[in-house]
């Protein structure tokens, strides 16, 4: 059920913030072509074009001082861009949206009901629950009837859920099924409700009320709706009937593909790769980690398109006062130019190289932080998604009796890595202390035909060491396993820790065909990267045929 509050808001939302009467539309046409323009292209899906020509809108609204205009541009280019999985952008935008709306005029609230539902949807998104139900909650000031005020309540709801506060969201919950409700509002609510009383206590028995959403949804032809009660069906049969759990799972694939929830089908691919036959779950896994990829291309390329048309318009704003600046100038000279045009001449002069040498200034500034920006996702997307497969597919490969469960353990952390990419938190697991979790991650690339030797890896090495080193270090090291497993063709792997004055020295040393002439790679550069970020130094012999000997230090 947890993704039912992320689609259901996104089309409250969508709907909510188009002032769709005859008269507005007319009035829309007429004031402001690029705004209807922009409408068209929200109603066809075409997300870029619809955010392009808002943001061009906004201006347009912006010179006709039209207040509204520019806070419903701000507001939809938002919407596009949570709904894109760009929380932080969508935030910003709302944010700016907010002054240019007036609490004092009725017709206005639905705007700005929208806007805060935005706000504490992206807030959901970012993991900042607080803040989340802030908005929701303020949100509630600025609508009228039942309905509405039941889906912020069960938003609210659902958060104190995800927070374990069950009993405060079950209150919720009956306080809103108490009232008069749609039927499909009605049927949320209450398979919401019954998950809850279950999360609460297991041994609850909440199919009854769970069947009886699911009916109500299927009779209303409620696709979302329905999506959402299989994964709860799914979720509550898992212990007592795996048999059901398994068909509920299924049924909640199958549905999400024909309703083009991409993240419903990876929750979906989880559930049956832990409840599937180990047939099945091969299949599954490959399926999963092929959407997983796309997912996070598509959803850059998207982050990237929206920064790039808001560089782009800042940069056409910022030409346009020039140019009106330019035209100030020449007509203040031909005032002043008895008074000194030869030295006002010289001054625009100086002024113009300036300007012109801070804008180079600035476009270079930007270009560098863009490249940083790439550069820092690639060695993300590498170092923890990449590497992070590769060692859960080396782990399948090397134990073929592998509990499911554990291996569902470890899609979901690399599925939460691929979502939250843009977090800085690390993926490192340290609970058992950080040397056993670095002797796991380097054993597990050990077969039958690759000896790995690891010597003076103890807690009492890394003591002292500061996390965001000792995370570096478990990322270099996993690249160069990584590059062994794949290229170097060694049987014989040897590693050695050891710490001496105010330095740690790890000597790596593999008996595979070396990389003489071998094109460095991102790995490798990634290596090199993340030894200079530590301050350390990094040395490398090899010989065609004879191994890769490394031997990499840093300071403590």
């Amino acid at each position: 059920m947890k993704r039912l509050n992320i689609t259901i808001i996104p089309i409250l939302l969508l709907f909510s913030c188009f002032d769709r009467s005859p008269n507005a539309k007319t009035k829309t046409k007429e004031n402001n072509p690029l705004y209807d323009k922009a409408y068209q292209y929200s109603e066809e899906k075409e997300n870029d074009s619809a955010f392009f020509y808002f943001d061009k809108a906004k201006d347009l609204f912006i010179q006709q001082n039209d207040s509204l205009g520019v806070a419903k541009c701000l507001l939809n280019m938002a919407i596009i861009s949570t709904n894109s999985g760009d929380y932080f952008g969508g935030q910003e935008l709302s944010i700016n949206a907010s002054p240019f709306f007036d609490k004092r005029i009725s017709k206005q609230h639905i705007f700005i009901k929208s806007n805060l539902n935005n706000l504490g949807f992206a807030s959901e998104n970012l993991k900042d629950y607080n803040q989340a139900i802030v908005f929701y909650t303020e949100a509630l000031n600025y609508i009228t009837g039942a309905n509405p005020e039941a889906i912020l309540k069960n938003n609210i709801a659902n958060i104190y859920r995800k927070r374990k506060a069950y009993q405060k969201a079950i209150a919720i919950y009956q306080s809103v099924l108490d009232q008069k409700l749609d039927r499909g509002i009605f049927a949320r609510i209450l398979s919401n409700i019954a998950i809850t009383k279950w999360l609460q206590n297991p041994s609850y028995k909440a199919a009854p009320e769970l069947l009886s959403a699911l009916r109500i949804r299927k009779k209303d032809n409620d696709l979302l709706g329905i999506n959402a009660s299989y994964a709860h069906l799914a979720d509550y049969y898992t212990d007592r009937k795996p048999d059901s759990a398994l068909f509920y799972a299924n049924r909640r694939y199958q549905n999400a593909m024909v309703i083009n929830q991409v993240d419903d089908r990876l929750e979906g691919l989880q559930k049956l790769i832990k409840l599937s036959p180990p047939a099945a779950t091969k299949q599954y896994f490959q399926t999963y980690q092929n959407l997983s990829d796309s997912i996070q291309t598509v959803r850059s390329a998207a982050k990237n398109q929206f920064a790039v048309i808001r560089y782009a318009s800042e940069k056409n704003k910022a030409d346009f006062l020039k140019a009106q600046a330019e035209n100030i100038e020449k007509q203040q000279d031909i005032l002043l130019r008895n008074m000194g045009i030869g030295a006002l001449v010289i001054c625009l002069i100086l002024g113009y190289l300036f300007y012109r040498r801070r804008q180079k200034s600035l476009k270079q500034e930007k270009e560098i932080e863009v490249k940083k920006t790439e550069l820092k996702y690639v060695k993300k997307v590498h170092d923890g998604v990449a590497n992070k497969i590769y060692q859960v597919m080396s782990e399948v490969e090397n134990d073929h009796e592998m509990n499911k469960t554990i291996l569902a353990d470890k899609l979901e952390v690399i599925y939460k890595i691929s979502r939250d990419l843009s977090y800085e938190n690390s993926d490192i697991d340290t609970k058992e202390g950080f040397a056993k979790e670095l002797l796991k991650m380097l054993y597990a690339y050990s077969s039958a035909n690759v000896d790995i030797e690891i010597t003076g890896n103890d807690e009492e090495l890394w003591k002292n060491v500061k996390a965001t080193v000792k995370d570096e270090v478990y990322l270099i090291l996993q690249n160069l396993m990584t590059n062994m497993d794949k290229h170097s063709g060694a049987d014989r792997v040897s590693i050695t820790f050891e710490r001496k004055d105010a330095f740690i020295t790890v000597s790596y040393f593999d008996n595979g065909k070396g990389m003489k002439g071998v094109v460095k790679k991102n790995g490798l550069n990634n290596t090199e990267t993340r030894i200079e970020s530590i301050s350390g130094r990094i040395t490398f012999d090899t010989k065609p045929d004879e191994g890769l000997d490394i031997k990499f230090s840093f300071p403590i």
